[in-house]
């Protein structure tokens, strides 16, 4: 069966079009939940709720999912609570966007 660590590791290959960097690293993933070899559901959030990628996004994901993982049911959330911040991106990330650490 397909673990919440390898749908994670997928995720990694979904990437923010408007940072160029993936959603995993970014910290736009809030939640996994593999609930059978068929059914994952995965909430998300966006940098800003006026963001215009949040379908593309969205498609991406499911997209990604059901390619590599084999999901048949992708189930999406995008929530709001807690609001995204730059605490949430990897150091990684932060390094790349010349953030501090």
């Amino acid at each position: 069966m397909v673990s919440k660590g390898d749908v994670i590791e997928t995720l990694k290959k979904v990437i923010d079009p408007e940072i160029g960097l993936n959603i995993v690293d970014v910290g736009l993933i809030y939640r996994v939940e593999v609930e059978d070899a068929e059914n994952v559901e995965v909430d998300f959030t966006l940098t800003t709720p006026g963001c215009p990628m949040g379908d593309t996004i969205t498609n991406d994901i499911v997209t990604v999912l059901r390619e590599d993982l084999g999901f048949a049911n992708v189930v999406t959330n995008l929530v709001w609570n807690p609001p995204w911040s730059l605490d949430f991106m990897s150091e990684e990330a932060r390094l790349d966007l010349g953030y501090p650490i």
